[in-house]
C-alpha cells in the first residue's frame, strides 16, 4: 500500500472524533429535553396554580355555552362597513364565527380596542328588504343586538333605507338613535356586511346577534338567524390581566395558551427569545461555515428525535394536546411542550423553545462542536494534502534514480540536490552523493582497467620476449641475462598485485585491531628518526612536542599512515630536499602533518587523490596504482578524523603538505 493511502486511511480515523462527538451530543440532547420537560411540567403547574387563583369565581365554558368571542385590535378600527383594517384581514385568516342558531345566515367578528367593541356582521341575504320611510309599517330587514352589562339589559336595532352609514335604534322607538351605537351597512353582492363601533363589554358579559327579515311571499312573517336569545351568549376573550400575570412567570423561548373547557382560547402569552444573531452580509467566511456546519449539526440531531406531535392554534380556539413532549407548529417549528389542568376543565400549556436547549442552541456546545468538526475537517485536509506531496516528493525522487541508472548499472546523470531540511531532502542528498560516488568509481574501474592492462603489459611482454629469446640463447651468460629479465618483470607484477590487495586486507585487519591509549608525538618522533637513518638522501625531520598529545588507537595503524605519507613524499622530493613531519594539538584536535618540498598538487586532485587508484605520478615504472594515499584515508576515518592535502609555503620552501586531523584521546567506534 502506498504511503499516501496509508495517510489517507490514517486521517479518515480522525473522523471518529466527531462521530463521537454526535454520540455525545445526542445522549446530552435526550437527557436535556428530558430535564427539561420535567422542569416545564413543573412550571406548567405553578403556572396553572396562579392562572386558577385569577380565575377564581369566573364560571368555566363548556360546549353548552353560546359564546362571542372578541379579539384585541393594535388599533382602532374605522367601522366603513368594508373590514380591511380588521386583524387578519390581508393574511385572509380572518376567524368568522357562527352557530347552529345561525342557520348559514349570519357570521361575524368582534373586536376591542379602548374604549369600543367592535362588530363586524355577514349576512348571507342576496335581496334584503330595506326600511321604506314613505311607508313605516312595511316589514324591513333589520339587525337586533341585545347585552347584559352586570344587570342591566340594553336592545337596538340596526336599519338603513339604503346602504350606507348607519347608527342604533330603541327597538320600541325606531325613530330615537342613539348615537353610541353607529357603523356603516354595505352591500356585497349575494351578501351585505354591517360593522358596528358600540361601547365596549368585559368578559363575562352577554351579547347576543340576529338578523331579521320578511318572508318574500308573506311579508307579515318574519324569520331570524343568530344567536340564541335565552340565556345571552356569553363574551369572552384574552384576559389581559391573566396574560400580564403569566408573563412574568416566562423564560426568553416560552409561549404559555390558557383555553376554557369548550376549547376558547383566553391567555395568550409568550417570552421572544433575545436576537442574538448578526446580519448575514456582517459574518465573515470562517462565521459562515461555522453557521453552515452548525445548521448540519442541528439537522443531524433533529433527525435522531423522536417525530413531534402535530399541534395547531388559532386566534380563539386551542386544540386540546392528549400529552406533552415535542410538538410541531405548522411553520415546522418544534416545541418542547408540557401541559396542567386547573381543575375546572380548563387546560393551560406551556411551549418551551428548543433553541434554549444547549446541545441545539449553537451558542456553546453547539459553536463548539461546530468548530471543532470545521477544525478536524481541515486538519484532515491539510495532513491529505501533506501526504499527497510528501507522495509527490518521494516519487520524484524515485523518478530521478530511475533515471540516473539504466537497467545494466551504468550511472546515466546526477540527481538534482534538493534545497529541503527535512528527511527527504536530506535523503535527496545523499542519493545524489552515492550516485556521484558511484559515478566516480565507476570512472576508475573504468580508468584502472585501462591503467592495470598498461601496467601489466609491459611486465608480461618482458617475460614473453625473455623466454623466447631464452630458447635461442647461445652462450650461459646470454641465458642469464633473459632469467634475470624475466625474474624482474616477475617480481613487479607481483607488487603489482600487492598494491591491489593491500587496501583490501587493511580494512580486515580493523575489526583485529585492539585501541589503545599512546602519545601520539612520541610516536611521531620515534619513526621520523627510523626514517631519517634509511634514507640520507632527503632531510627527514619531526617538528613538534616529544610527548602530550595523547589519544585511543592504534599505533602501529598511525605508523603504517605516516609510512604511506613519507614514502609519497619521497617519491616527489628533490635530492636533499626537505620532509617535515609535525605534531600539534588544538584542542580536541590532534593535528598530524608531513610537508615536502617539491613541485605543488594540481587544484583538481586536492581531493581526490585520496580516493582510490588516483595518482599522479608520470608513468608507471614503479608500478602504482594510486593505493597509499587511499590506506592513509582509511585509517584517518578509522579513527574518527579525516585528510587533506594542498599546496603550502613553510619558511620559502614550495611544496605540499598533508594534513590528518584526529579526536585527542577519544574512543575507536
Amino acid at each position: 500500500m502506498s504511503l499516501k493511502r496509508q495517510l489517507f486511511l490514517a486521517s479518515l480515523l480522525m473522523l471518529l472524533i466527531p462521530w463521537a462527538g454526535l454520540q455525545f451530543v445526542l445522549e446530552l440532547d435526550q437527557a436535556l429535553r428530558d430535564q427539561s420537560t420535567s422542569q416545564l411540567q413543573a412550571q406548567a403547574r405553578r403556572m396553572a396554580e396562579v392562572a386558577a387563583s385569577e380565575l377564581d369565581g369566573v364560571d368555566p365554558l363548556t360546549d353548552d355555552d353560546s359564546v362571542i368571542y372578541i379579539r384585541q385590535a393594535d388599533q382602532p378600527i374605522k367601522a366603513d362597513g368594508h373590514g380591511d383594517d380588521w386583524p387578519g384581514y390581508e393574511e385572509g385568516e380572518q376567524p368568522w364565527q357562527t352557530n347552529a342558531d345561525a342557520a348559514g345566515v349570519l357570521a361575524w367578528q368582534a373586536s376591542v380596542h379602548g374604549r369600543y367593541l367592535y362588530l363586524m356582521l355577514r349576512v348571507q341575504r342576496p335581496d334584503p328588504r330595506y326600511f321604506n320611510p314613505a311607508n313605516p309599517d312595511q316589514p324591513y330587514e333589520l339587525l337586533r343586538l341585545r347585552w347584559r352589562s352586570g344587570s342591566l339589559v340594553t336592545e337596538r336595532i340596526i336599519r338603513t333605507s339604503t346602504p350606507g352609514q348607519v347608527v342604533g335604534r330603541y327597538p320600541f322607538n325606531p325613530g330615537k338613535q342613539d348615537y353610541q351605537i353607529s357603523g356603516a351597512w354595505q352591500s356585497r353582492g349575494d351578501s351585505y356586511q354591517v360593522e358596528l363601533r358600540l361601547p365596549r363589554l368585559h368578559l363575562g358579559d352577554q351579547l347576543s346577534l340576529e338578523v331579521v327579515w320578511p318572508d318574500a311571499d308573506k311579508p307579515e312573517f318574519l324569520h331570524s338567524a343568530g344567536t340564541r336569545q335565552y340565556p345571552l351568549p356569553v363574551v369572552t376573550g384574552r384576559n389581559l390581566s391573566l396574560e400580564a400575570r403569566l408573563n412574568t412567570l416566562l423564560s426568553p423561548g416560552q409561549r404559555v395558551l390558557l383555553s376554557e373547557p369548550a376549547g376558547w382560547l383566553i391567555a395568550r402569552s409568550a417570552q421572544p427569545l433575545p436576537d442574538n444573531g448578526r446580519a448575514f452580509d456582517n459574518l465573515s467566511p470562517l462565521e459562515v461555515m461555522e453557521q453552515i456546519t452548525l445548521n448540519m449539526l442541528r439537522a443531524l440531531v433533529r433527525f435522531h428525535q423522536p417525530d413531534p406531535m402535530p399541534f395547531r392554534d388559532d386566534e380563539t380556539h386551542l386544540q386540546q394536546p392528549d400529552s406533552g413532549g415535542l410538538v410541531r407548529h405548522p411553520d415546522n417549528d418544534v416545541y418542547l411542550m408540557a401541559t396542567a389542568p386547573l381543575g375546572d376543565g380548563r387546560m393551560l400549556v406551556l411551549e418551551q423553545s428548543l433553541e434554549q436547549i444547549l446541545a441545539l442552541s449553537g451558542n456553546t456546545l453547539g459553536s463548539v462542536i461546530a468548530r471543532s468538526v470545521l477544525l478536524i475537517v481541515g486538519l484532515m485536509l491539510v495532513l491529505l494534502g501533506y501526504a499527497s506531496w510528501l507522495s509527490w516528493r518521494i516519487a520524484r525522487l524515485q523518478r530521478a534514480v530511475n533515471a540516473s541508472v539504466d537497467p545494466d548499472g551504468r550511472i546515466l546523470a546526477s540527481i538534482p540536490r534538493s534545497r529541503a531540511r527535512d528527511e527527504l531532502g536530506e535523503l535527496n542528498r545523499q542519493f545524489s552523493h552515492m550516485v556521484d560516488r558511484l559515478q566516480g568509481y565507476t570512472d576508475y574501474l573504468e580508468s584502472f582497467s585501462r591503467r592495470l592492462s598498461h601496467e601489466l603489459k609491459t611486465p608480461v611482454a618482458v617475460i614473453r620476449s625473455s623466454l623466447d629469446n631464452l630458447e635461442h640463447a647461445a652462450t650461459e651468460d646470454e641465458r642469464t641475462s633473459y632469467r634475470d629479465r624475466a625474474r624482474r618483470a616477475t617480481d613487479r607484477l607481483s607488487q603489482i598485485l600487492q598494491g591491489m590487495s593491500e587496501a583490501a586486507r587493511l580494512e580486515q585487519s580493523f575489526d583485529q585491531a585492539e585501541p589503545e591509549n599512546f602519545d601520539l608525538a612520541d610516536v611521531m618522533a620515534e619513526a621520523t628518526a627510523a626514517y631519517q637513518s634509511l634514507d640520507p638522501d632527503h632531510q627527514i625531520r619531526y617538528q613538534g612536542p616529544a610527548n602530550g598529545c595523547p589519544m585511543t588507537g592504534s599505533p602501529e595503524l598511525m605508523v603504517q599512515l605516516l609510512d604511506k605519507l613519507v614514502d609519497n613524499a619521497r617519491d616527489f622530493t628533490p635530492g636533499g630536499g626537505q620532509i617535515v613531519v609535525a605534531v600539534a594539538a588544538a584542542g580536541p584536535v590532534l593535528r598530524l602533518s608531513v610537508f615536502n618540498e617539491g613541485p605543488g598538487l594540481p587544484e583538481t586532485l586536492a581531493q581526490d587523490i585520496f580516493n582510490p587508484f588516483v595518482s599522479v605520478r608520470e608513468g608507471s615504472g614503479e608500478g602504482h596504482l594510486g593505493q597509499g594515499l587511499l590506506i592513509v584515508r582509511l585509517i584517518a576515518e578509522h579513527h574518527g578524523g579525516s585528510v587533506r592535502a594542498g599546496n603550502h609555503v613553510d619558511q620559502g620552501l614550495a611544496g605540499v603538505r598533508f594534513e590528518v586531523d584526529l579526536p585527542a584521546g577519544s574512543a575507536v567506534s
